[in-house]
Parts: structure tokens; sequence; C-alpha cells
């Protein structure tokens, strides 16, 4: 994209913003991505600002959760198996040298935890236990480092539009806060996008506040995507609870409503079986392989788990209880915002990502992350995404007060229609197309195209709508086109991606195919894009050696 394009968009007036803040280095979202990226600006000696759509701590997949961690020894052969574990699980798509920069940054912010006072638990020997991470005490850790740094906090403060200058490059955003109404603006040499990634709203703990909102606003200034095809995660938990931590689930027994063992279910393997029976008839399940040791574990390592359980008076472990698969989306995915450097600067000038918002491919290829392994993307891409910001936006301090700041906000906000969309019915209609199993579970091409005609047309309407009428109103309509861009940029990567490789699974092409060993890069809002991208040449034998 092109300044002339920008010139298309309003200009930023000095009445604009009931708030208005100027910062080196502007952080949107507030999770373990941001509050790393706003802790590692500030120690450059940036003056930083961080927006969180909800309370910076306490919103987010991370904060209500265990999660795991992605922490290997760097002692012996350690590190080299936990590559190759996933250079294969992941369709040879990763990257050698960003596994080993990731498992290294995280040894050594693992280290920073310690002296700030995170609560590692001991094993029996005495040893601190630093795989796994308790989601309230670390955020509430992080919130307070943050501070400490001497960043500002925006809480409840989601942004709505990024701005550029005129050369296109990033200088700042607007949003806003949601409890007192009060429009902001905050100017800033350099932008990172912490936003996390996509639930579509699918009710998975910790995901209201994930929708996509941090890539619509950086494709909106020409910022590309990778990996979206590798976003059909789906989360397995109880059917009336949003907590969708799987782990517990390889001591279960699945079985259907006769009672009987659903043949070839299960967790880590065999959730495919799940989907299939799921679409036919309801699917339960019991934890009843774990013995009193390991029950006894469970509770102490994800008491969030069993509340709802307890609530309903169930006893997991002896009884049978209704199980779903809920979509995650590019939370549990691999896809978000491509990244060009080390740093995590985007393609465009000005902008980072780190975290969910970001591609997850160089680490996991096209498989999950899960826990641990998006948990060590998070704390390590969001150290190098704050430092590449700090560095940049520094530079840019001096020319800050002369740069001309464009709106680059498009549906909701910068449309010309007579009236607004309904927010709902649009969330609803995504929903439609990308919750259910027989389309993006178990995709097809055919399928695929029927549910882009309807995206397409969708998105058609929106961007014929009037802007919303009021900022708050503006903060939903923004989330429901987030989520229609989203789902069209991974059912577009999807239909090109012509075989079965990671958690992309076609119909009509069951088997991986060796010649489709690249990544896909995609882009675009009225038209959407798709292009292949070559990964850097490495065989498998470098890991095992």
């Amino acid at each position: 994209m092109g300044a002339r394009d920008f010139l298309q968009h309003s200009a930023l007036s000095t009445n604009d913003g009931q708030r208005r803040h100027e910062a080196d280095v502007l952080v949107i979202g507030g999770g373990p991505a941001g509050t790393w990226a706003a802790v590692s600006a500030a120690a450059q000696g940036a003056r930083v600002v961080l927006a969180d759509k909800g309370f910076c701590g306490t919103s987010g997949a991370t904060a209500p959760s265990g999660t795991g961690l992605w922490h290997v020894s760097p002692e012996g052969t350690a590190r080299a198996d936990a590559k190759a574990a996933r250079f294969a699980m992941g369709g040879h798509l990763a990257e050698h040298a960003w596994m080993d920069r990731v498992l290294a940054q995280t040894w050594d912010n693992v280290e920073r935890l310690k002296e700030w006072g995170y609560p590692f638990p001991t094993d029996d020997e005495g040893q601190l236990r630093c795989n796994s991470l308790q989601g309230p005490e670390y955020m509430r850790l992080m919130r307070k480092r943050v501070k400490a740094s001497g960043a500002r906090i925006l809480d409840h403060s989601p942004a709505l539009e990024l701005l550029v200058d005129e050369h296109g490059t990033v200088c700042g955003a607007t949003g806003v806060n949601r409890q007192s109404g009060e429009t902001w603006v905050v100017r800033a040499g350099a932008v990172v996008i912490a936003t996390g990634g996509c639930a579509f709203l699918s009710k998975a703990l910790g995901c209201n506040v994930l929708t996509g909102d941090g890539q619509l606003m950086a494709a909106e200034v020409g910022a590309s995507l990778s990996g979206m095809e590798f976003s059909n995660a789906y989360g397995l938990g109880p059917a009336f609870s949003s907590v969708t931590k799987s782990l517990f689930y390889n001591w279960a027994t699945f079985y259907d409503r006769d009672g009987q063992p659903v043949e070839g279910a299960g967790s880590s393997r065999g959730r495919s079986i799940i989907a299939q029976t799921l679409q036919t008839q309801p699917v339960f399940a019991c934890i009843d392989r774990a013995d009193a040791q390991i029950r006894a574990w469970m509770r102490t390592a994800q008491p969030n788990f069993f509340v709802s359980f307890d609530r309903q008076g169930i006893d997991p472990f002896t009884q049978h209880f209704p199980v779903t698969l809920r979509l995650e989306g590019t939370v549990r995915g691999t896809g978000g915002l491509n990244l060009v450097d080390d740093s995590c600067a985007t393609s465009v000038p000005g902008l980072y990502a780190a975290g969910d918002a970001a591609t997850r491919e160089l680490i996991c290829g096209g498989f999950t992350g899960g826990g641990s392994h998006n948990a060590a993307w998070a704390l390590s891409s969001g150290f190098w995404a704050g430092a590449g910001a700090a560095a940049f936006g520094k530079d840019a301090r001096s020319a800050g007060a002369q740069r001309l700041a464009l709106r680059a906000g498009g549906v909701a906000l910068n449309t010309r229609g007579a009236m607004p969309f309904d927010s709902n019915a649009v969330v609803r209609a995504v929903q439609d197309e990308v919750f259910p199993y027989e389309r993006n579970w178990f995709r097809q091409g055919e399928v695929l195209d029927a549910s882009l005609a309807r995206l397409d047309a969708l998105w058609a309407q929106l961007r014929t709508s009037a802007p919303a009428p009021t900022a708050a109103d503006a903060v939903r309509a923004r989330e429901a086109a987030a989520m229609l861009a989203t789902a069209r940029w991974m059912y577009r990567s999807a239909l090109q991606r012509t075989e079965t490789r990671g958690m992309h699974r076609r119909r009509e092409h069951g088997a991986l195919d060796p010649s489709q060993q690249h990544r896909l890069l995609s882009g675009g809002l009225d038209e959407v894009w798709v292009q292949r991208q070559a990964v850097h040449a490495e065989s498998a034998s470098e890991v095992t050696a």
C-alpha cells in the first residue's frame, strides 16, 4: 500500500481524542506478549504506553488459567529432541534458528521471573519446576513489572484504528475507554500489536477479548499474514463449561450416548474421531484412567478445571459428562501477522507484532502451539518486539511533532453508507461459517468456496455501511469486522493448500504433498490475496545433529 492510498484517509486533528498521549512505543494488548514488550521497550529507555481492551493482568487467554511453558534445558540433547518432535509434527514448516532463539530467550526470561519473585513450585528433590506458569500469579506479576518500568497503562481501552503518516509509517492509534466513554489518541514512534489471536467469541475461557482486532488494524495499513490455514484449532472441554484445558483428557475414556467407548477417540490423538461423532450424537468423557496420585496432582495443577464440575456436583473421575470441541481459531492455531526480521517487525515501517497476534509457524509449523509453545513464543517475541519498537520509536521521536497523522481505519469508522451494520448479526453469520466441524475441521474445496461466497458478500455489505454511531458501538463493530476478515484469510489460504499438513485437513487431499512445503502469506481486505513463500532451507537432520 503506497502513500497515495493513505491520503484517502482523514487527517487527525488537534481536537480528536479526549485523552491524548505521546510515546516512543505504543503496545496494544496487555497479555504476556504485550507486557513483556512494554517492559522490554522501557528497559531500552523508551517512553511506553500500553493499551489493553480489558484490565491488564486479568484479561486474555493466559490470565485465568495455567499454561505449560516450552522451557528446555540447554544441557545434552534436550533441546535438539524438543525441536525434532515439533519440526515433524508441524509439517516441516518451522525454522530451527527461530526455535533456538525462542528456547534461549525463554530460558533467560524465566531467570528474570525468578528474580522478580514468581513462585515456581519445587519438585521432590527441591528443584524449581519452571515448565508451567499459573496465569493469575504470572499476569499479576507482569502488570506489576510494567508499572515498575515506568510505562503508562490504559485499562479497558480497546484500540480502534492505527495512525500512519504520509509515507505509510505507523505513528500511533486511536481508541476508546469502555468505562468512561472517552476517546483517546496515542501518538507514538512505533506500535506493537499484541492483541492475541481470534477465537470468534466461541466462549472459550479467556477468549472473549480475542477477536482479531490487531490483525484487522495491521491489514488496513498493508501488513500481511502467514499460516492462516493453520487456524482451525478446537479446544476440548465440557459442554457446560468454557474451560478448554485438555491435558487431563489424556487420562479420559470417551463414550457414546449408550455408554459404549468411542473407538479411537482421544485428546492428543483421536480428536478427529470426537469431531466426527459429534456431528451425529453427543460424546461423553470420564477421566477414569487417572489414579489417586494423578488426581491429586490435577487438582493442584489446574484448580479452575474442576470449578464447573464441583458446582454441578459431577465427579469427572467416576461420572460421564458431555464434551464439546470449541473453536479457538488463531489463539491455539499458528496463523498471524507475518514477521520480516528478528525484531518481530512486520512489512509496515513502525509496526511490530508479538504473541498470538503474530504467526507461530516459525517455531510450530502447521500444528497448534497449544499452551507451552505459545507461552514461550509470547514472552520471547514480546521481548524482541518491544526492543525493536523502542529502537525505531526513539529514532522517530525528533520528527514526531512534524509528522502528519492519518486515520487508517476502514469498516465501521471510515465508510460511507446510509445505515450502520448489525454487529451481532455479522458475528452470528461468521460463526455459522467457522464453527461447524464439517466446514472448518474437515475442510473441502466446494464447502470452502460456498463459505467464502457468503463471507465475501457480507464484507461488501460492511464496506457500504455507515460508521458506527458512537465509539462504544464502534468497538463491537470492529470486533465483528475483524472476525469476518480473519475467516476470509483463513478460508482463502485453506483453499490454496491442497493437501493435509499439520492441523489443516482437506477431505479430497488427505495426504501430505512434499511439493507444498512452503508458507502461504495472505492479506488484503476488499480483495483477499494469497501467495507462496519459501521456507528457509533446513534439513530435518539438522534438528537431531
